[in-house]
């Protein structure tokens, strides 16, 4: 990247919509209310030749308090001063408020590079509004539409002169962007891959609302990078932070607060679940988040489940553990609900933490390379069938309508998560109880705890060529040795 763009603006005047156009990709969430966006989302841009990182910001509020809209406008202002460039964006339709007039000072103030756009500038509604626009004293206005696409390029011929200056020191020092979330294909490595720079350890913090998941990755970062406080509902976007944990190259995603889906009834709160239900299909590893004053709720079932049945390695951490009195209690407490409430992730570790105080977070990291590491393990056919064989001997399966049913070879087809087929005879008529014995004792005996372990039970068929023949072959021999008899 050459250099860094950063949006800023009142709500609502269309950041998001321009920020998606130039990475080609609906990253940041789009709506008519104002203040969809709260956090910074960084994303990686082309604009003909140009390539460069662009932030999107929080709508630019007056409040200056630590109220939610001052604690967003803040950070806001640090997105300004982290940027080469900002791109200061008006609407057109609207004209200048008294609110971008103050603005526009303190980017003067601020940033050394200011382009001024005059965005939803299709139609001649919106002609007063442009020209009224040179009154901020930003220099001349670009007309913008990001929602049409025009306008950009005449950004490009502002942007051009400056991307020179910054291609130098992009090469040294080149900020971190946004990834797409789509789908990871599947990767049939025999050892699990080390986490590297390049290919950093994909984690994903879910949990409900107020959990503490923005707080606790901003612990971990080493830095006030998400916006937090006690407000529930804050974070709307899946935000992704690449950073080196403890020697490991991780990239996080935080994602908004997920509430039972009778009481999601806002439209941005749904997109906002949607968003983060992707990011845990991209994610290798889910850290689902649990506050300790009331833990394993319905909907934290929901979430864990979520990420069992999406076959990601999954950790769970109890959150505001130092506010808590009994907790050894409390900890026999959580150990023997998980146990009971969610026995498909049978093993998994339980952390406790404080997002606040730090305390923990190297276990939940020990926690999470292990959880990544069984993710990732393959057991050798040879010892697979060895085991089988003891399986059976145990607990041989039923003969339902007196069929028996012969198990006869296993072996482990993919890893991420550990998938298993077993060719046998009859394999719609195994019981699913079956199966889970066998799944138990793939967990205990390969010590592979927590991770989902996907069983297949495959028929190996009838393999005879001239199965369906047998009436037909010899009746065309016989006229075939007739007709040469007829010879003689």
């Amino acid at each position: 990247m050459s250099f860094t763009l950063a949006i800023v603006g009142r709500p609502n005047v269309g950041k998001s919509t321009l920020f998606n156009r130039l990475v080609g990709k609906k990253l940041a969430l789009v709506d008519d209310q104002p203040g969809v966006t709260r956090d910074l989302r960084e994303g990686e841009a082309r604009l003909g030749d140009l390539r460069f990182t662009v932030i999107d910001t929080a709508g630019l509020e007056e409040a200056t308090d630590d109220s939610l809209q001052g604690r967003m406008r803040r950070l806001t202002e640090r997105a300004v001063e982290m940027a080469d460039i900002c791109l200061f964006m008006i609407d057109a339709r609207t004209g200048v408020t008294p609110t971008d007039m103050v603005f526009a000072e303190i980017l003067r103030k601020k940033s050394a590079h200011v382009i001024l756009a005059a965005n939803k500038g299709e139609g001649s509604a919106a002609d007063a509004g442009v020209i009224e626009a040179y009154s901020l004293g930003l220099g001349e206005p670009i007309r913008l539409s990001a929602e049409h696409g025009e306008g950009l390029n005449d950004l490009y011929s502002q942007l051009m002169p400056l991307a020179d200056q910054y291609a130098e020191a992009a090469q040294s020092d080149a900020p971190e962007v946004d990834i797409s979330l789509e789908e990871d294909s599947e990767h049939e490595d025999d050892v699990a891959p080390i986490p590297t720079a390049a290919k950093p350890l994909q984690i994903a913090v879910v949990g409900r609302p107020n959990a503490g998941k923005s707080t606790l990755i901003n612990k971990i970062i080493g830095e006030d990078r998400l916006l937090t406080g006690p407000e529930a509902g804050i974070t709307r976007d899946a935000i992704s932070l690449r950073t080196e944990w403890s020697g490991t190259p991780v990239r996080i995603f935080d994602t908004a607060g997920m509430r039972k889906k009778a009481k999601v009834q806002d439209k941005v709160e749904k997109l906002s679940v949607s968003d983060g239900l992707r990011a845990v299909k991209f994610a290798e590893v889910v850290v689902v988040l649990l506050d300790a004053a009331i833990p394993f709720e319905q909907q934290d079932l929901r979430i864990a489940d979520l990420a069992e049945r999406e076959g990601r390695a999954v950790v769970v951490a109890v959150n505001k553990w130092d506010v808590e009195d009994e907790k050894q209690q409390k900890l026999r407490d959580l150990k023997e609900a998980f146990t009971r409430l969610l026995p498909q992730l049978r093993g998994a570790p339980l952390i406790t933490v404080s997002a606040k105080t730090g305390r923990g977070l190297e276990r939940l990291h020990e926690a999470i390379m292990r959880a990544y590491d069984v993710w990732n393990r393959r057991v050798p056919t040879s010892q697979l069938n060895r085991w089988l064989v003891g399986m059976l001997e145990q607990h041989p399966p039923p003969a339902p309508q007196g069929k028996r049913i012969k198990l006869r070879y296993m072996t482990q087809a993919k890893t991420r998560p550990p998938g298993f087929v077993v060719m046998c005879s009859h394999p719609d008529k195994i019981p699913e109880s079956y199966s889970r014995y066998l799944v138990n004792g793939l967990r205990e005996d390969f010590d592979m705890p927590g991770t989902p372990i996907r069983l297949f039970m495959r028929g190996q068929g009838d393999k005879n060529p001239y199965k369906g023949k047998k009436k037909s072959t010899p009746s065309r021999l016989r006229k075939h040795l007739k007709g040469r008899n007829a010879d003689f």
